[in-house]
């Protein structure tokens, strides 16, 4: 008999029938159809499902690390804050600036969000920006240490400017009929040494849940939701709010956040994550202004790149997305997919395990559990596994 949830979501893609697909190919309509009614079927974690070609995106989910960094120059200027208020006002500012890129570029740049490819163990990119106006250079390693579930471990430093984010994640997906949610797992911890002078600073990032809307229509958009909060070794604390469309201002990708220390807060900012938001209100000074130019991420060119490199790894089936050659990309995907489960029964044949390149897996990693501890937070807990970067650039 099926689940109540599976019978509403059923449902649900029945009445929206007239509508279903609309901004879907014509001749990916077929797919998509069966394809929501896979979803309506679920009751678990989705990341295990294949999508129609044309809704995946090109880009494997081991780039999405850079995302943290493409706006160099606000991470490298952490350090330079005064005090450690400055210093926290800072990090929320850089926090802020990374989830336009994160949360919205592939609708802009492809028309609706896309999903990325499912990284496959072991696999790696790396990547750099530049020293530009002595704010020295900033590099970037990530490697998919887990493929079920699919975890992302990542570590960035601009060593001139002591500045360094070592951190992992995951997602865990449900569909509830309209959307798809997304529990992201994992965290990351920043470490700033003060061009001031004094000790480390460190500050433990957790991660917002995501809304996917649009599926039914087959325009799927990003809409992040609830909370999700930094956490400074110094006792100061900010907390991030976001809300869509007309909650806060009547525009999507809302948020509010307060910076506090114990129960007094020091300041609050609003606006738009994507856009411009504001100091203490829709009137103060501008916070940040997401529409300043990003700086993609340079990386080597693909024929000099290892084989377990993401973009050497999935070059042809980013070439069949890119050029509408579906039946290239799917051919190409199921390739690789089918070489990874032969030889993880190779691996179980032989009683050995796939092994780390540059991260070294804690059951409980002992800068989270410090500053979570601080953070007073019931719904975070005290404990979480890490993976910790083992040093080898």
């Amino acid at each position: 008999m099926p689940s109540t949830k599976s019978a509403n979501a059923n449902a649900t893609a029945s009445s929206s029938s007239s509508s279903s697909g609309a901004d879907v190919p014509e001749e990916q309509k077929a797919g998509w159809t069966s394809f929501i009614k896979s979803l309506a079927k679920m009751t678990g974690d989705l990341s295990s499902m294949t999508a129609p070609p044309f809704i995946l995106s090109p880009v494997s989910l081991t780039e999405f690390p850079a995302y943290w960094c493409e706006h160099p120059q606000v991470f490298a200027q952490i350090s330079e804050g005064k005090d450690e208020f400055q210093r926290m006002e800072r990090v929320l500012k850089w926090f802020i600036c990374t989830l336009k890129g994160q949360y919205t570029t592939r609708n802009e740049k492809m028309g609706s969000e896309k999903k990325p490819l499912n990284p496959v163990l072991g696999e790696l990119f790396y990547g750099v920006w530049p020293d530009v106006n002595g704010r020295g250079e900033t590099r970037l390693i990530v490697e998919q240490v887990s493929h079920h579930p699919p975890i992302t471990a990542y570590y960035i430093e601009n060593k001139k400017a002591g500045v360094k984010l070592q951190g992992h994640s995951g997602q865990k997906t449900a569909f509830t009929g309209t959307a798809i949610n997304v529990k992201q797992s994992g965290h990351a911890v920043l470490t700033v040494t003060p061009k001031s002078g004094g000790p480390e600073e460190k500050y433990l990032i957790t991660l917002p849940k995501l809304r996917i809307e649009g599926i039914i229509w087959g325009s799927p958009y990003i809409e992040l939701t609830d909370s999700n909060a930094i956490q400074a070794s110094t006792g100061l604390t900010a907390q991030i709010d976001y809300k869509g469309k007309g909650y806060f201002s009547g525009k999507p990708h809302s948020y509010k956040a307060t910076i506090t220390k114990g129960s007094k807060t020091q300041q609050s900012y609003e606006g738009q994550w994507t856009g411009v938001s504001y100091i203490g209100g829709s009137k103060g000074p501008v916070f940040f202004d997401a529409h300043l130019p990003k700086e993609e991420v340079t990386v080597k060119p693909i024929e000099e790149q290892g084989e377990w490199e993401s973009r050497r790894l999935w070059e042809k089936v980013a070439k069949g997305i890119k050029g509408g050659n579906y039946d290239l990309a799917g051919a190409e995907k199921s390739r690789i997919e089918n070489e990874q489960r032969q030889r993880r029964k190779d691996e179980a044949a032989a009683s050995s395990n796939w092994q780390h390149v540059h991260f070294t897996h804690v059951e409980s990693d002992p800068e989270y559990q410090s500053l979570s501890a601080l953070l007073h937070d019931k719904l975070t807990p005290p404990h979480e596994d890490g993976y910790i970067f083992r040093g080898n650039f």
